[in-house]
């Protein structure tokens, strides 16, 4: 859920008890740049959920080896609208031994990365 945030034109966004502030970057749009806009938390979204999933498919979820790990998630944006994303594990080479492996499952089931890769249904509702 979101809800504005009393005089700046930006929304706080809350879910299972934290909250995230969204608002789009200083002077566009009345935005303050105050947060992150959709496509930077679409981008922590797929990036978040693949660093989860790295971990779920690990022996060890507290692998020391993971912790080097990083995952950059670009998004394209065009008039508006996200086109496209590159993922990119950092930390993941030759002295990493076994983690392309993890790497492999984690994309294979990442539940985020297949909501967007399918183009998942939204259903809008009434009030």
């Amino acid at each position: 859920m979101t809800r504005p945030l009393p005089g700046t034109g930006a929304s706080v966004g809350t879910s299972g008890g934290r909250s995230v502030v969204v608002d789009r970057p200083e002077g566009v749009a009345g935005g303050a740049g105050l947060g992150f806009n959709g496509g930077q938390l679409l981008a922590l979204a797929l990036a978040g959920c693949l660093a989860n999933d790295l971990r779920y498919a690990a022996p060890d979820p507290l692998d020391p080896r993971l912790d080097a790990v990083r995952v950059h998630v670009d998004v394209d944006v065009e008039e508006g609208r996200v086109t496209g994303a590159r993922v990119r594990f950092e930390g993941v080479g030759d002295g990493a031994q076994g983690l392309a492996e993890l790497v492999r499952t984690a994309l294979a089931g990442s539940t985020v990365l297949a909501a967007v890769r399918g183009g998942l249904p939204v259903q809008v509702l009434p009030g």
